[in-house]
C-alpha cells in the first residue's frame, strides 16, 4: 500500500488542490496524495484549475473535501499550506509527519484578470518548486531503503561526490560520530568531544546544555548563529541540518511565534533530527521546529519566506555551489540576511587531496578559495558581503590530531600545515530590499 500524503488547507480550493496535482504527477508510483480543508469551499478555483493546465497538470477532476474524510485512514505524512502561522491550518490528530509550508494565497489576489492570473501562476510555480523537490528527495530515499543507488545510471563526477557525502553522512547519524570527531564514520578515532570543539568555535555552554542528547554530532566549523543575532519572531532555515544541532539552538532564539527549519539531503540524519523534537518541546514548550528533506541545491523552500539562511560547514560539499547561493538568495525574503559558517581555501589544496573523497565527507576538499566564495555569493544578487577568516578551527583540529587531517597533510608539501591552506569562513550577506 503506498504511503498516503494530506495536504491540508482551510479551503482546499486552490493551494492545497495545486499541490496536490503537482505531487501527483511527480510521486503517484509510489505515494497517494490527496488534499482537503477544515472549511471546504465546495469547489476548486477555476484559476487554479487554467493555470495548472499551463503546465500540462489536470485538476478539474479534483474535488473539495474535508479533512474528516480521512480522520480514519493510515495517513503517513500531513503537510499545511496555509500561508498564516500553521496553527491556522488545519490540524491532523495522531503521529504523523508533519510539515508547514505556507504560500499566499492567490484568491485573495485583486486587480484586472491578467494580475490575476499572474499571482496564481506565481503561487503555482512555488508550490511546483517545493513539491517536486519534495518528490526527488521521497523518491531517492526509497530507492535506497530498496537496495537501489539513485545516480547508478549516468552517473557524472558531481553525482558521485553528492553520494559518496551522503553515505558518509548517513554513517555518522547511525553511529552518532563524526569524520572529524570521535571514532569517525570515516574510520578513524580522535580523542576530540563534540561540545569541545563547538566551545572552540564559539558556542556557549550553557547552549550546549541545553540541547536534545545526540544532535552535537562534532560537524561545526564555525557558529553562524553568533553571526545571525536571531531575533524572536524570525524564519531560519539551516542548510544541512544533520541531526539538527543548529535548528534546535535557533528555535529557542526565535521564539515560539517564529520558526526553524532544517534541510538534509541525508533520510537517516533526517530521522535522527526528527526523533529530538519531543525532548526538545519537552524542554521549551514550543513546536516550532522542523526538518525537510531535501538537497541544498533545490531546496523545498517557497520564494521570500526565510528571514535568515544559516549553515554549518556543509556549501563547502556542494558541487554546485552557485546554485546553492542562487537558492538561497530565492527562498530570503527582501532584506532577509546569510549567516554562514563555511570552509575555504587560503590556496589551492594539491590535486592529490582534491581527488580523496574521504577528504570531500570531511569538509575539506571541496573547499574553494575565498576571493571565489565572495565572487558567487555576489553573483547570486547579495549584498553587503562580508568574508572574515578564523583559524581556530583547523588549530583545533591539528591540536588533536584528528586522523582525517593527518593523512591530508602526508599529502602537503614538506613543512606545510592544514592551516596554511584551510581557514573556517564567516560569511555574511543580505538580500536587497526593494527601494521604496
Amino acid at each position: 500500500m503506498k504511503p498516503l500524503v494530506l495536504i491540508l488547507c482551510t479551503g482546499n480550493s486552490c493551494r492545497s488542490q495545486m499541490a496536490e496535482g503537482v505531487l501527483r504527477a511527480a510521486a503517484g508510483d509510489f505515494l497517494e496524495v490527496a488534499s482537503a480543508g477544515s472549511q471546504p469551499a465546495g469547489y476548486v478555483h477555476p484559476m487554479a484549475v487554467e493555470v495548472m493546465r499551463e503546465i500540462g497538470i489536470d485538476i478539474s477532476g479534483h474535488r473539495s473535501k474535508s479533512v474528516r474524510e480521512f480522520m480514519d485512514r493510515p495517513v503517513e505524512t500531513v503537510i499545511t499550506v496555509c500561508g498564516a502561522a500553521d496553527q491556522a491550518c488545519p490540524s491532523f490528530p495522531g503521529k504523523v509527519n508533519r510539515y508547514h509550508w505556507p504560500f499566499d494565497d492567490p484568491a485573495r489576489a485583486q486587480g484586472t484578470p491578467e494580475e490575476i492570473r499572474t499571482a496564481f501562476r506565481r503561487v503555482r510555480d512555488e508550490i511546483r518548486r517545493v513539491f517536486e523537490a519534495y518528490a526527488a528527495g521521497r523518491r531517492n530515499e526509497r530507492q535506497r531503503l530498496n537496495g537501489l543507488n539513485p545516480h547508478s545510471a549516468g552517473r557524472t563526477a558531481p553525482d558521485t561526490v553528492r553520494e559518496q557525502v551522503r553515505q558518509a553522512y548517513a554513517l555518522t547519524a547511525a553511529t552518532g560520530s563524526s569524520c572529524c570527531g570521535p571514532a569517525s564514520s570515516c574510520g578513524c578515532a580522535t580523542d576530540l568531544d563534540p561540545d569541545a570543539l563547538a566551545r572552540a568555535v564559539g558556542y556557549a555552554a550553557e547552549d550546549l546544555a541545553a540541547l536534545p542528547e545526540g544532535v552535537n554530532l562534532g560537524l561545526s566549523c564555525g557558529n553562524p548563529q553568533a553571526l545571525a543575532s536571531l531575533r524572536p519572531g524570525e524564519v531560519v532555515l539551516d542548510l544541512g541540518s544533520g541531526a539538527g544541532f543548529d535548528v534546535f539552538l535557533a528555535g529557542r532564539k526565535v521564539g515560539p511565534a517564529g520558526r526553524a527549519i532544517g534541510v538534509d539531503m541525508t533520510p537517516e540524519m533526517i530521522d535522527r533530527a526528527r526523533k529530538a523534537i519531543p525532548a526538545y518541546r519537552e524542554r521549551t514548550g514550543w513546536d516550532n521546529v522542523e526538518f525537510r528533506l531535501g538537497e541544498i541545491e533545490h531546496l523545498p523552500v517557497p520564494d521570500a519566506t526565510v528571514d535568515v539562511v544559516i549553515s554549518n560547514c556543509v556549501i563547502n560539499l556542494s558541487p554546485d555551489k552557485p546554485q546553492v547561493w542562487r537558492e538561497i538568495a530565492r527562498v530570503l525574503k527582501p532584506g532577509g540576511r546569510v549567516a554562514v559558517s563555511d570552509l575555504a581555501l587560503l590556496q589551492p589544496l594539491p590535486t592529490s587531496v582534491t581527488s580523496m573523497l574521504e577528504a570531500w565527507a570531511g569538509c575539506v576538499a571541496g573547499a574553494v578559495l575565498v576571493d571565489e566564495v565572495e565572487d558567487m555569493v555576489r553573483a547570486a544578487g547579495l549584498t553587503d558581503v562580508r568574508l572574515v577568516p578564523r583559524t581556530d578551527y583547523v588549530s583545533t583540529l591539528e591540536q588533536f590530531e584528528d586522523p582525517l587531517y593527518r593523512r591530508i597533510a602526508e599529502h602537503l608539501p614538506p613543512g606545510s600545515r592544514m592551516s596554511d591552506y584551510l581557514v573556517s569562513l564567516e560569511i555574511t550577506a543580505r538580500k536587497p530590499a526593494p527601494r521604496q
